[in-house]
């Protein structure tokens, strides 16, 4: 059921994150740049969601700063830099569109966010305490 809700979760995310980069192309913002700043709203809105639906069973060990902090670095690292990688490989050197690409993207790194997120960032307390 976790895995349902992650991904139920990733895929509001994924409209966000869809959102926003149509938004700040449509501006003119270059795309690498509407890319990073579209990852961080959809890692922001998923930490909110995961945290209070997926995973609201495992209480906190840390601050909730600090937990943000810790899904910065897994999930955050792994959809920056998986869409700041393979964007430039799907548009530019593929040829593929902006949106599609970023699907692709989004898909290649959803499996490494969870595995990420169930084991570091949202532990079971037992496994928190544990050196």
């Amino acid at each position: 059921m976790r895995f349902v809700r992650f991904n139920a979760v990733g895929v509001l995310g994924f409209a966000v994150q869809l959102g926003v980069l149509a938004l700040l192309i449509r501006g003119g913002l270059h795309y690498l740049a509407a890319t990073a700043l579209a990852v961080e709203a959809a890692i922001l809105h998923n930490f909110a969601w995961h945290q209070c639906w997926t995973w609201k069973d495992r209480a906190a060990t840390v601050e909730r700063r600090r937990r943000l902090l810790r899904f910065h670095l897994v999930n955050g690292a792994v959809s920056m830099a998986g869409n700041l990688v393979l964007m430039p490989l799907l548009v530019g050197m593929v040829g593929l569109a902006v949106l599609p690409s970023n699907l692709i993207a989004v898909i290649v790194c959803a499996l490494a966010n969870f595995g990420g997120a169930d084991r570091f960032v949202f532990r079971r307390e037992a496994e928190a305490t544990r050196p």
